[in-house]
């Protein structure tokens, strides 16, 4: 059972959607300003103001609080300057300095850009009274919590100040770190701003924004209000980051007669380099040697009772930046491109990665992207080469297009997999959506038969998006037999299934304690080819809701009839048998706690029939914001699966603390300590950072894996499977 990102349960009372605006023309600066958070030149006057309206609790009225928000620009820089008064001193939330922190315990204020104008993607710059700095991605326009990233991080600066009266903010962001069409000098963009203030679970926004669509949609380019910039053109700059790396590796391997394990260390010094260039305004080239990502967070831990591959995000930057260009998604996590099956194995192992370099960008309403990296050789896989190339045109409406996308992964000793596709979205009218997307693979060893269903990959899909009122959702998709994109990521084979959606919602008056209330039905129907019957054919009920005090959640009853063709193991020792139907109920839900409490989190729970047994589980997340510098983080998973007539069980326990001490917003350590029992092991990972300024990077990084039952193999197992302590400093150079 996985705990949602506490992240993208906070979206689920943000903002949300927004209708079309009138072209406002943004003001340019006659003198500099200086960033310091006071915002007392004279020269702010001359910027437009952006008037906050409540979105919620209350839709519409006036703000609780008095606010004065202020946006300008000049020849280098975007500014957003807010002054944010507090009638009661105790509503002031500098709960911490973590950088990209987004908990919902300390107020926000920011912005939100659609540069290029394509109604699609936007990047968003936050800031809160500790002045952190907060900046993520958005793209497929918000359609999805998965459409978000906060992984990505540009060069911007943000300074605030804050006392009894409330705080005040001013953020600067380069143009040259905005990718930009200009016309001689001229362009459009997409504006969404907003203030969310912790201790009443307000949202106050511009431009007004009605809660007519889902949870994510407030962060929605296609709503955004469009501002005029004149006298802008935007810059190329060319970014050197090289960085060298020291550290030590210690591994146990068994002997060769299989008596021992055998300690190794395995000391290293390492450098590469990455480069950025925007080749123009709108085509940005990065290039990377001997890329590394010592840096990055450690996965989570998770206990699988499917029988189908665990899917795990991506973290890594360099993947990070218009992704959404190289998305070709279906149902579910499937997908044609999956950036983790570059420089990760199937184990979840790093693989190294030599190089390789990435195009991404937009000429007129084309969107481009490519990409190749070169990996070496592993314990479990050979050098590779990883090639892509996507194009999407956008075409009558800024919510319909069609595009292709070519994906190519090889060897050195002959062995490749081809895929190619064509797909498209079309918005007939009001927010109606169709969706068609075909796909084939190729690879040595198979027929390859290019006018054949076989190596294909077939979805269409008819939805309306929006939250209030009724909707649905009707998706096709099937998966020849000879599919398998080696790029890609499909959790069943050789398979066709039909998956409807009804919901209806309600947006609460004035007088109800709920926000919102959605009611809703879903299907699956999955035909397994190879089996010749019916895989899966599950129908879910539920209710999800949402108080106008931050409290929310979910609760559902299923009913699931599941064909096991292919061995399904949950342990070693407890298995689901073969060759038989099986149905059950199950009844799970969760809740979470609002965002804005100091002290908070989550419940979630399983309960019911599983398979010819029973299912016992359940999560608790909670979370503490002990002060502005130390916050604790953890969650606890237990499941119990009971098959009574043969006798097997099985009792899984799976833990996650983390641990977060932070001197100012340059300086943090972070300890994330996991167990997991199915696997019993537990991780480690220990990360320090000092951030001076964007681009100039410290970590040092501590990972461990120990084994927690060391006498269930002979020999018994070393206490450590795998150790490392890695330093490495980054700097970028801009030319």
């Amino acid at each position: 059972m996985k705990c949602p990102d506490p992240f993208l349960l906070l979206l689920l009372f943000l903002p949300v959607a927004a209708y079309s605006q009138s072209l406002m023309n943004a003001r340019r600066l006659s003198a500099p300003i200086t960033l310091d958070g006071v915002l007392d030149e004279n020269v702010w006057e001359e910027a437009v103001p952006l008037p906050y309206k409540m979105q919620q609790p209350q839709y519409g009225v006036a703000p609780s609080e008095r606010s004065e928000v202020l946006l300008a620009y000049d020849e280098e820089y975007l500014y957003l300057g807010g002054r944010l008064w507090l009638s009661d001193s105790s509503y002031l939330r500098p709960t911490t300095y973590k950088r990209d922190a987004f908990d919902g315990t300390t107020d926000y204020f920011g912005i939100i850009i659609d540069s290029y104008l394509d109604k699609e993607n936007a990047v968003a710059f936050f800031t809160t009274p500790t002045g952190l700095r907060w900046d993520g991605v958005v793209w497929n326009d918000a359609m999805r919590e998965e459409d978000m990233s906060i992984d990505w991080n540009t060069f911007w600066d943000a300074a605030t100040t804050y006392s009894g009266e409330g705080w005040f903010a001013e953020m600067r962001i380069p143009w040259s770190s905005l990718r930009f069409q200009d016309k001689n000098g001229e362009v459009v963009m997409g504006i969404i701003s907003w203030w969310y203030i912790a201790a009443r679970n307000e949202v106050d926004i511009f431009p007004l924004i009605p809660l007519n669509w889902g949870s994510m949609s407030g962060w929605k380019p296609s709503q955004a209000q469009e501002f005029r910039f004149e006298g802008v053109r935007s810059s190329n700059p060319l970014y050197l980051a090289p960085y060298i790396l020291g550290g030590v590796q210690q591994s146990f391997d068994l002997n060769e007669a299989e008596t021992l394990y055998e300690r190794s260390r395995e000391p290293s010094i390492e450098a590469g380099l990455d480069m950025k260039y925007g080749i123009t305004s709108n085509l940005t080239m990065d290039l990377t040697i001997n890329t590394d990502f010592a840096q990055v967070e450690a996965d989570d831990q998770q206990v699988n009772l499917t029988r189908f591959g665990l899917f795990f995000p991506e973290k890594r930057l360099f993947f990070q930046e218009r992704a959404s260009i190289f998305d070709f998604s279906f149902d579910g996590f499937n997908r044609l491109f999956y950036s983790r099956r570059i420089g990760i194995d199937d184990d979840e192992k790093p693989v190294r990665i030599y190089g390789g370099a990435r195009l991404v960008g937009r000429v007129g309403k084309s969107d481009l992207g490519f990409l190749n990296m070169q990996t070496a050789a592993s314990e479990s896989l050979h050098s590779e080469n990883f090639g892509l190339l996507r194009f999407r045109r956008q075409m009558w409406n800024e919510n319909t297009y069609i595009g292709g996308i070519f994906t190519n992964r090889m060897d050195f000793q002959g062995n490749y997999n081809t895929a190619w596709g064509l797909d498209g979205i079309i918005r007939p009218f009001g927010d109606e959506y169709i969706t068609a997307r075909w796909a084939q693979s190729f690879e040595n060893g198979k027929p390859n038969a290019l006018f054949s269903l076989d190596p294909a990959r077939i979805y269409l899909n008819w939805e309306r998006r929006r939250y209030d009122g009724f909707s649905y959702n009707v998706s096709l998709s099937k998966a020849g037999k000879d599919y398998s994109p080696g790029m890609g990521f499909e959790l069943r084979e050789n398979y066709t299934s039909l998956e409807p959606k009804l919901a209806y919602g309600w947006l609460m008056g004035d007088e109800s304690k709920f926000l919102r209330v959605r009611a809703f039905m879903e299907g699956l129907l999955v035909e397994n080819h190879g089996a010749g019957r019916t895989e899966s054919a599950i129908i879910s009920t539920g209710i999800q809701y949402e108080t106008k005090k931050g409290w929310g959640g979910l609760a559902t009853l299923i009913f699931d009839h599941e064909f096991v063709s292919d061995t399904f193991e949950l342990s070693d020792e407890v298995a689901i048998p073969i060759g038989k139907a099986y149905d059950f109920f199950q009844a799970s839900g969760f809740v979470f706690s609002p965002f804005g409490q100091l002290i908070g989190g989550m419940a979630e729970y399983t309960i019911g029939q599983f398979y010819d047994g029973s299912l016992f589980s359940a999560g608790l997340g909670p979370r503490v914001k002990v002060s502005s510098h130390f916050e604790l983080e953890g969650f606890y998973g237990y499941n119990h699966v009971r098959f009574p007539k043969r006798e097997q069980q099985l009792t899984t326990h799976l833990a996650r603390l983390k641990a977060l001490y932070m001197l100012n917003t340059k300086f943090s350590i972070v300890a994330f300590l996991q167990y997991n029992s199915l696997e019993e092991v537990y991780a480690g990972n220990v990360r320090l950072r000092f951030n001076p300024k964007e681009g100039n990077d410290l970590y040092i990084v501590y990972n461990d894996l120990l084994n927690g039952n060391r006498k269930r193999e002979v020999p018994h197992l070393p206490f450590t499977s795998e150790r490392a302590v890695v330093v490495k400093y980054t700097y970028t150079f801009q030319l």
